[in-house]
């Protein structure tokens, strides 16, 4: 089925399954209002944005600074790539979706941490906000379960006998993300989404757009591998500690995400000729995503809760430290109305669950070993 990206023509079902969701939302409004808590960020939030942003750009200064030894350089580049997929979760994400303040020019200028990634705002909107967040594990609208390269990640891709090795493969691609990202993919997606419609700016605001993320990739890779073989450092030890900052990067933020929507218990649904889905929005973003390690405090500050990517996808707008508390009441309802509720309970287990995925949907079925 062919979809178009601006106007799809998908409907979500209606009817009783739109009960769920808000009484569900009644509950969540009530335990803000009950215990007179903004949804935003609160200064556990701020602090944590302040330690990222620390963590990422110490580093780098002291290496311009004292140029270390090879294996000290390498240790700050691989804290950078931490702090980098850091950024990227918890804050970011947050400020992107209009999660993180109250006020659009705060979430405007937080959002920006994006380009610490390399990447631009508009295309990751389009994208995530979009096309993601709306269309969840439907082939041909979420691109973030597209088949990529020798990737397939939809079990409505075409298969490929290579993909019968991607669970050992995929991690060396996983790796090359936010690299990639730097590089081209805002370029690809900038005529992807122009050709598709979703992007129907002017010629004139493209323009600008074009020149100033031209200018700012320029600067950021100027930064970051330019001034450290200006300050001393061996152009060999840049390039291998620039790669291993981006490979720690990418590693991780393509693992937390694929762990939320591309395992063995989600689905992977499609719409009907006339384009209705058998869910409602709602229920459809609780069969496509779960959740994992909710009871992990540490690794939940550290991606930024996008290990409850259930209640992210239901309440985008709710900053990520409030999900704990939410998650049980999201929990709570499902049940009650029998709507189906993800979760694993530890991240190992979630890991498994992915790579089991990926095995089994590269898996030659017995037809097609037959052949």
């Amino acid at each position: 089925m062919e979809f178009n990206k601006s106007n799809p023509g998908i409907r979500f079902a209606t009817g009783e399954q739109l009960l769920f969701f808000s009484t569900l939302r009644q509950r969540v409004d009530a335990y803000f209002e009950g215990n007179k808590l903004s949804p935003h960020a609160n200064a556990g939030m701020v602090l944590k944005t302040i330690l990222l942003l620390l963590a990422y750009i110490v580093p780098f200064i002291l290496m311009v600074v004292y140029t270390p030894s090879f294996l000290i350089s390498l240790l700050c580049w691989s804290v950078m790539g931490l702090a980098m997929a850091g950024l990227g979760m918890s804050v970011m994400h947050d400020a992107n979706h209009g999660a993180y303040s109250s006020s659009a020019k705060v979430n405007k200028w937080v959002g920006y941490t994006l380009n610490l990634v390399g990447g631009t705002v508009l295309n990751w909107k389009y994208q995530h906000n979009v096309l993601h967040h709306t269309y969840t594990n439907i082939a041909g609208m979420d691109d973030d379960i597209d088949s990529k390269a020798i990737l397939r990640f939809s079990p409505h891709g075409e298969k490929k006998k290579v993909h019968r090795y991607q669970w050992y493969y995929a991690f060396l691609f996983y790796s090359i993300l936010t690299l990639y990202w730097g590089l081209l993919k805002d370029l690809v997606q900038y005529i992807q989404y122009k050709k598709a419609g979703l992007n129907r700016n002017t010629s004139k605001k493209n323009l600008i757009w074009l020149v100033r993320v031209t200018i700012l990739k320029l600067i950021y890779f100027f930064v970051l591998l330019a001034l450290p073989i200006w300050a001393g450092i061996p152009f060999y030890q840049v390039l291998i500690g620039f790669l291993v900052f981006h490979a720690i990067g990418g590693l991780i933020l393509a693992i937390v995400f694929q762990m939320a929507h591309v395992v063995e218990e989600t689905e992977f649904p499609m719409p009907a000729e006339d384009g209705a889905m058998k869910n409602s929005w709602a229920v459809h973003q609780l069969s496509t995503t779960m959740d994992f390690a909710r009871h992990n405090k540490l690794l939940s500050w550290y991606v930024g809760g996008l290990n409850f990517q259930v209640e992210h996808h239901l309440f985008t707008r709710i900053c990520h430290v409030h999900y704990p508390a939410i998650s049980e009441i999201v929990k709570d309802t499902a049940q009650e109305y029998g709507v189906p509720y993800l979760e694993k309970k530890t991240l190992w287990e979630a890991f498994k669950s992915h790579v089991n995925y990926l095995k089994q949907n590269g898996a030659p079925t017995l037809e097609e070993i037959g052949g």
